[in-house]
């Protein structure tokens, strides 16, 4: 992993694949399908599917009298995904925007958005589609980060201060929907059946940077002239030397259709 800035964009297929496979990603991943309880014979809706990081253990759960749609609307990512599960049967992967689902009103026993909202035009107009498209009773998990609480541990703390005004305010669209997860769903029409957040922690520097975008992100703030030059490369730098810590918190919610 470069120690310099200019590190290009990864292959978004490929980033998240590889963060679903970290020990952070596949902690709380288990514990939302563990949540959600899913049972043979379900119908379960993974929105923003990506490249179907979930959409094999989800098949396995619901077994072979369960039917799994992944919804995307990224071609590559979908192109990932029909790869991935071509074996197995129950696994349906459509193309659409999540303001737009394409299922039928009222045929969905389980649901999951994990990481999507915050980058999707409006959260609020996507859990209205979603709570269409549940069955009552139906259970539906959701995860987001709060971008907010980002930490990178430096020397240079004002910079790292600033690398998470930039991170929040400028790269990603709703950096704090994970603390309204609650609100946006009981609005939408859900109820509340668990609240949690836990704590992804990065003690490796090339972990760090990757999942969390520090090289390009900070590289990006420089180039619109939000962190001087000199300071941030000296910052990205000191990263590398000595022990590497950075977390956030993840925010899971867990709601049911009255």
């Amino acid at each position: 992993m470069s120690k310099t800035l200019g590190v290009p964009r990864p292959d978004q297929a490929s980033y998240m694949l590889r963060a679903a496979s970290e020990d952070a990603g596949r902690t709380y991943k288990r514990q939302l399908l563990d949540l959600l309880d899913l049972r043979p014979g379900h119908t379960v809706l993974d929105v923003g599917c990506g490249p179907g990081t979930d959409l094999p253990a989800l098949a396995e759960r619901v077994g072979p009298g369960g039917r799994v749609i992944g919804v995307d609307q990224d071609p590559a990512m979908l192109a990932t995904a029909r790869e991935r599960t071509a074996a197995v049967s129950t696994v349906e992967i459509r193309e659409a925007d999540a303001h737009a689902l394409p299922v039928a009103p009222g045929t969905v026993d389980r649901a999951k958005i994990d990481r999507v909202l915050m980058h999707v035009r409006s959260p609020a107009e996507v859990l209205t589609q979603l709570h269409a498209a549940t069955r009552p009773g139906a259970l539906v998990g959701l995860v987001e980060p709060d971008w907010d609480t980002l930490a990178v541990d430096a020397e240079d703390l004002e910079t790292s201060r600033a690398f998470t005004r930039y991170t929040t305010e400028k790269v990603v669209r709703h950096a704090t929907v994970g603390r309204r997860l609650a609100r946006l769903a009981v609005e939408a029409g859900f109820r509340i059946e668990t609240t949690s957040a836990n704590t992804p922690v990065f003690t490796d520097f090339a972990d760090g940077d990757h999942t969390l975008g520090l090289g390009r992100n900070m590289q990006q703030a420089i180039t619109e002239g939000h962190i001087d030059r000199a300071r941030g490369e000296a910052w990205f730098a000191g990263l590398a030397h000595g022990p590497f810590y950075a977390s956030f918190t993840l925010v899971t919610v867990i709601c049911s259709r009255p």
